[in-house]
C-alpha cells in the first residue's frame, strides 16, 4: 500500500511494487517498474509511470491524476478496469513547440513538481521522470527504455480519467 492517500512529494523505485500501489494518490509524483493488482485505484490526482508490468484491476475508480505505463507485451487494457479511464497511445511532441503548461526538470517549488499541464506534452513529462527516477536511484531499467527512447516511446500508454480531462478543457 505504498503511496496510499499520499498528498504530495515525489517517489522513485528502483523495483517493483507490491499490490495497491498509489491507491487514493490525490499529489505525489511517482516512478516505480511495476505493480501489483489494483495500481493506482481511486486515484485523485498526481501523476504515476509504471516501467514495467501491473496488476489487474489497475485503475479502477480512478477520476483524477494520470498513470503512464510502459505496454510491453502490448495487453495493458486487459489488466486495466476501463470504467473510468480512457487508455491512449503517446506521441512524440512537436518540435519547438511553445506554449503554458510545459513541464520542467526541476520543480518549481514544494507545491508544483514541474509537471505542467496534464493535457499536454506527455513525452516530455514521461521522460523528465524517467531521467529523474535513473538519477535518484541508478535504475538499469529506466536506462535502457531511455537509451531507446524512439522506441520505447511506443510502448507506452497514457491512462486518463475521462470526466477529469473535460474538467481540464
Amino acid at each position: 500500500t505504498v503511496l496510499y492517500g499520499a498528498i504530495a512529494g515525489e517517489a522513485y523505485f528502483n523495483g517493483v511494487a507490491g499490490e495497491r500501489f498509489a491507491v487514493r494518490n490525490s499529489g505525489a509524483v511517482a516512478v516505480v517498474e511495476g505493480t501489483g493488482d489494483h495500481g493506482c485505484e481511486y486515484m485523485t490526482g498526481g501523476v504515476v509511470a509504471v516501467l514495467g508490468k501491473t496488476g489487474r484491476n489497475f485503475a479502477a475508480g480512478m477520476s483524477g491524476g494520470v498513470a503512464y505505463v510502459y505496454d510491453e507485451d502490448g495487453r495493458f487494457r486487459e489488466r486495466c478496469n476501463m470504467a473510468m479511464v480512457d487508455v491512449e497511445a503517446i506521441t512524440p511532441d512537436p518540435d519547438g513547440e511553445e506554449g503554458t503548461g510545459r513541464p520542467t526538470q526541476r520543480a518549481h517549488n514544494v507545491n508544483d513538481y514541474g509537471m505542467g499541464d496534464m493535457l499536454y506534452h506527455s513525452a516530455e513529462r514521461l521522460r523528465i521522470m524517467l531521467e529523474r527516477h535513473h538519477l535518484y536511484t541508478g535504475s538499469k531499467r529506466a536506462r535502457m527504455i531511455l537509451d531507446d527512447w524512439e522506441t520505447s516511446l511506443t510502448r507506452f500508454v497514457k491512462v486518463m480519467p475521462r470526466d477529469y480531462a473535460r474538467a481540464l478543457k
